[in-house]
């Protein structure tokens, strides 16, 4: 995430202090102070905050994450290209700033969530918040969440650290983007040539990597630095917007006299400037109300905010919308505080869930908020700017890189001490046997099976941590069953695998919409109809969030309609799953009884599952009796009575968190789609 401020100059209540001489290390330039721009970091924060309060309410909060980068390289690139052009740039002064303003915040907050998670958490949970805290602190948390799972996961919401992946990325890019800048000033080289060159590459990277890996592309620096070379290429226009135009001048007509130049803020007057901010607000509503979890992002869905934060930033505080609303006292002041709530806003919302899961009550929410705005603000007064501005600021800056060290060396340490089980967190009451380690999992599968052919295919798989998520029974042999789909088609793999031993079972994994026409699955579906060795094809999903990922122009029931078509006239027999129970509940509330944990419940109301069913089940079903090669299997009723949906049979728990399987779970699923299609053992594939 982006930060309040990037100089002293761009805090009105604070003043750089004079340094002594043997303090001084450098002469960086600093923009002037801009309330409006504040005001638009609390836009950002603000519409951070309240998607993760009220995902309901603010569909499309997350891009409050984008709004920051632009700012942020607007802001930082301004000193980075004023300090270069004045000869004044120092990599030691401009690396102890970005200390000294990320550093205090982030080991408060770093530490508060570790004294939390103490008390809070159980092993696997502490394992897992460890590595977190490691990565934050080393700012590479993106990349280790890269290898665990999607930000819109479900699973995501119950990791405390989640958040700092952003922060990961906007250090990433100031470690790379210095030394880029200085390299081709030195060798006379255009900048904004640079700058431009770069933010193309890495905006085209995101829209190819979009459709191929939504998870690479959403946490991956290269797929994200376009957003901050935004901000960057503002910079290098505000700096050199006036000596453009004094080197224009006008042709002279023949015979007569040379005409006066154009004032140099014709491109900025007024008039143009209030167009600017409203288009650029314009952008950011229409993304905070359209650009949903269910959209492929980053992607092409990402140039709206960044673009609407880039008019408002260059319309300058002369437009009236900037003046008159974004400069406002109360949203400069969120601006202010806007990293520090970001850093505590998280952990205070993600402690809730994991205690009483995913379904915490709006009141424990807006609590949660309210008290994150209290913590940020003090933090910010009684931390940031105490440390950020004293008279000894080499002396601070060691002392913080003295802090963060053992802050993250912590985090490892918890992590290879796989969560710390002596502590008294980890003695709940344990009420149903079953594993709810998403890596256990995994890793289980990997150390039985084989990793898929062709190699193709493979090649473009997804990982978990290191667990390969392409799996196939038998080694070197043809395939006769397929699934394919994303982590709901990968979570029945296992447990037909073990269940059909005389055939070769696979699956092929990819976290869009399972059908023939969708970019990530088109070779998939392709290797499918040119292999004749696969009879059976079974197709599942977490139908709910993606059945808004078909084709412009088209629906679902198209979509599958064509796919199954396909697959049918090559002699392949489809299943399609409905899904399994999506709880609004973690398991653990099922497994345990824990200290400061809500009440020991495996048990769900049917209809608040039903509510996501009826979207999509009218159309599987519709397929189904259209296609004869088509058998849908209703997964749901293997859970549910007639009133209530479970997670635990018989004293084994089936699910590792609210939506996914675990080994009790696929192996229970296999064992009824059996019973009830025992035609699968035969693989005798469709016959039209």
């Amino acid at each position: 995430m982006n930060r309040v401020k990037s100089n002293p100059e761009q805090d009105p209540a604070v003043k750089a202090p004079t340094t002594s001489a043997s303090d001084s290390i450098g002469h960086l330039t600093h923009p002037k102070y801009r309330a409006d721009i504040d005001g638009l970091r609390a836009v950002a924060i603000l519409s951070v905050v309240g998607f993760h309060a009220f995902p309901k309410l603010i569909h499309g909060g997350f891009i409050g994450v984008d709004i920051f980068f632009v700012v942020s390289g607007f802001l930082i690139s301004t000193i980075l290209f004023g300090s270069l052009e004045k000869d004044s740039f120092s990599f030691v002064e401009f690396y102890s700033r970005r200390i000294r303003r990320i550093f205090p915040g982030l080991i408060v907050v770093l530490i508060a969530a570790f004294t939390a998670g103490w008390f809070l958490l159980l092993a696997d949970e502490y394992k897992q918040f460890g590595s977190h805290l490691a990565g934050g602190a080393g700012f590479i948390s993106n990349l280790i969440l890269w290898k665990e799972s999607g930000y819109f996961d479900n699973a995501a919401e119950t990791k405390p650290l989640l958040h700092l992946w952003s922060l990961g990325i906007e250090e990433q890019f100031y470690i790379i983007w210095p030394l880029l800048l200085w390299a081709g000033w030195k060798r006379k080289l255009n900048l904004l040539v640079i700058t431009g060159s770069l933010a193309v590459i890495s905006f085209a990277l995101n829209t190819i990597t979009a459709y191929r890996d939504s998870v690479a592309d959403f946490y991956s620096p290269q797929t994200r630095f376009w957003e901050l070379l935004i901000g960057a290429g503002l910079a290098y226009a505000a700096l050199h917007q006036k000596s453009w135009f004094a080197h224009y001048e006008p042709p002279v007509k023949k015979g007569g006299r040379r005409p006066k130049p154009p004032p140099p803020r014709l491109l900025g007057s007024v008039p143009l400037e209030n167009l600017q901010s409203v288009l650029g607000a314009t952008l950011i509503t229409v993304s905070l109300l359209y650009v949903t979890r269910d959209k492929v992002f980053p992607g092409w869905w990402a140039a709206l905010p960044t673009l609407g934060a880039a008019l408002l930033i260059s319309a300058g505080p002369r437009a009236w919308l900037n003046r008159m609303v974004l400069s406002n006292r109360l949203l400069v002041w969120c601006g202010l505080i806007s990293f520090p709530l970001y850093l505590w806003h998280w952990p205070l919302l993600a402690f809730p869930r994991i205690l009483h899961g995913s379904a915490t009550s709006d009141k424990t929410r807006l609590y949660a908020v309210l008290i994150a705005i209290v913590l940020a603000s003090l933090t910010y007064l009684l931390v940031e700017k105490p440390l950020r501005f004293n008279v000894y600021s080499k002396t601070t800056t060691v002392a913080l890189l003295a802090v963060m060290i053992p802050v993250g060396g912590a985090g490892y340490f918890v992590y290879r001490q796989g969560g710390l089980a002596f502590r008294a967190a980890m003695n709940p009451e344990i009420h149903n046997e079953g594993d709810i380690d998403h890596l256990f999992f995994h890793e289980y599968s990997q150390n039985r099976f084989f990793p898929c052919t062709p190699a193709s295919i493979r090649k473009g798989a997804l990982f978990f941590g290191d667990a390969l998520r392409c799996l196939q029974s038998k080694k070197d042999q043809p395939i006769d069953v397929a699934i394919v789909g994303d982590s709901h088609a990968e979570q029945l793999f296992l447990g037909l695998a073990e269940a059909l031993p005389n055939q070769n079972v696979t699956y092929y994994l990819k976290t869009t919409l399972p059908i023939a026409s969708d970019r990530e699955f088109s070779p998939i579906f392709q290797y499918l109809l040119s292999d004749r060795n696969i009879k059976t094809v079974i197709i599942s999903a977490f139908w709910y969030p993606k059945t808004s990922m078909v084709p412009v122009g088209s629906d679902l029931e198209r979509e599958l309609s064509y796919t199954v078509e396909k697959l049918g006239a090559a002699h392949k027999m489809v299943y399609i799953t409905d899904d399994v129970p999506d709880f609004t509940f973690d398991p653990k509330r099922c497994k345990y009884s824990r200290r400061f944990g809500g009440e020991n419940n495996c048990v769900e109301d049917k209809a608040i599952f039903y509510r996501e069913l009826k979207t999509y089940y009218p159309i599987l079903e519709w397929v189904a009796q259209k296609h004869a090669n088509v058998k849908l299997v209703d997964t749901v009723k293997y859970f549910c009575s007639s009133q209530f949906c479970t997670m635990a049979m018989n004293g084994k728990l089936m699910y590792r968190d609210n939506n996914h399987l675990n080994l009790n779970g696929t192996r229970y699923v296999a064992k009824r789609l059996l019973q009830e299609y025992p035609q699968l053992a035969n693989n005798s594939g469709f016959n039209p």
